[in-house]
């Protein structure tokens, strides 16, 4: 059943006001939003959704690494939790939605679910995950990674960050990082629905309200060195050059014909490009760069690893380059439970709202959490497809729309009757 849901003025208010409060933590005099894990700006958000969420009639807490629920319980004591929410960090000079709107949506979606339909059968919670982007400390999905049983926060309090500090002096001066708050892993998961923005110009460009993910892609990174000779730009014929730079420069144009040629939803990119000497009038001598691969079959992820690999070899072979290829990230792809797209689809359907089934071309806390239950991951557009930047925008309309389903969903999930 599709129930009444909120009216679009009903949260269009609420979420942007809750939005540019969240966006106001931040560390830094820079543009946009910078909220590194364990910061000042960090732990006062987390304070602050705590008492959001206290407000809004859910009972708020936090487990030992910081991650915040906010919790609205059920009728059946011993039934599963249905969980949804997303990230509280951010990248340096971010905007104020990615991973933020997941979390203020939930709390709105929770909220009038509450105000309007009482009590559910299943427990609902609203999760504040504490760290996803990898922005302060060499490690990503730190929040639901706890949740999911990948880390152990005793483990990895010794990684420090550039100015030296390390994660457990960090997680210890924001008062997280001891026993007696408790396990992080959940095992009491019925289900977990992700809200986000989607950080493309898909459904822009489409002109869809809503984006229902399939599958989250896998991903191939690799550091890639050429060497050949550094050597005077003015008395080395061209002949006779052993030029990194050039041959980086094929490599790059070879790779991205070839992701061309493979059709979406395969991309390849070269991001980070360094040059040495790095020096006007000298033939470069080695070249170092990265290649991030993208795409949503295992299969084809690895087929197409293996032929940018053989080109970049190949390509060396020829200009007499020495090189060197080394993996540093290898993720599969995820696919999202088939039962919770159909369920996101018939809202959609009810509400004539348009949307499209889509693949995520970015790594998202929905994939760490899928292996423990039934994950579901919504989109809503993204003007011009930017995220990552000061300039992110959603307009407030698609993000009550987000809302929308996310409550008819959870909806679902916590109050209807589940088939046994």
């Amino acid at each position: 059943m599709i129930p009444n849901l909120p009216e679009p003025n009903e949260t269009i208010g609420e979420l942007t006001k809750l939005l540019g409060q969240l966006a106001a933590f931040s560390d830094g005099e820079g543009p946009g939003v910078t909220r590194l894990l364990y910061t000042p700006s960090w732990a006062n958000a987390q304070r602050f959704l705590a008492d959001v969420m206290a407000e809004a009639g859910l009972a708020p807490r936090f487990d030992a690494v910081g991650n915040l629920y906010g919790r609205l319980p059920g009728t059946d004591p011993d039934g599963d939790v249905v969980l949804t929410g997303s990230h509280v960090d951010t990248v340096r000079s971010a905007g104020q939605y990615d991973g933020a709107y997941g979390i203020v949506a939930g709390i709105a979606a929770l909220a009038y679910l509450k105000k309007t339909y009482g009590e559910p059968r299943r427990p609902l919670e609203v999760v504040s995950f504490c760290e996803e982007e990898g922005s302060r400390f060499p490690l990503a999905y730190w929040g639901s990674g706890h949740a999911s049983g990948l880390y152990d926060w005793r483990s990895g309090a010794d990684m420090a960050d550039e100015d030296g500090v390390t994660l457990g002096e960090a997680m210890r001066d924001c008062g997280f990082g001891r026993e007696e708050l408790g396990e992080c892993r959940r095992d009491d998961l019925a289900a977990f629905v992700e809200l986000h923005i989607e950080q493309g110009m898909v459904l822009e460009r489409m002109e869809k309200r809503i984006g229902i993910v399939e599958t989250i892609v896998g991903q191939r990174r690799y550091a890639v060195t050429l060497e050949g000779a550094a050597n005077h730009a003015g008395t080395t014929p061209m002949t006779m050059r052993q030029d990194a730079a050039a041959g980086a420069a094929e490599c790059i144009v070879r790779l991205e014909a070839l992701a061309s040629q493979w059709g979406e939803p395969l991309v390849a990119t070269v991001g980070k490009i360094e040059a040495r000497p790095n020096t006007p009038n000298v033939i470069a001598g080695a070249v170092d760069f990265t290649l991030d691969i993208r795409h949503a079959d295992e299969w084809r992820l690895n087929a197409f690893s293996e032929l940018a690999l053989s080109e970049i070899e190949r390509i060396a072979l020829r200009r007499r380059l020495r090189h060197k290829i080394t993996p540093w990230l290898a993720t599969k792809p995820v696919p999202m439970n088939p039962a919770l797209a159909r369920s996101a689809e018939r809202v959609c359907q009810h509400l004539i709202m348009p949307y499209r089934r889509m693949v995520s071309g970015a790594g998202h806390d929905a994939q760490v959490i899928a292996p423990l239950c039934p994950t579901a991951m919504i989109f809503v557009p993204s003007r011009g497809g930017i995220s990552h930047s000061p300039s992110e925008y959603t307009e407030p309309r698609l993000l009550a729309d987000g809302v929308a389903v996310l409550a008819a969903m959870l909806y679902e999930l916590a109050y209807e009757e589940q088939p046994t």
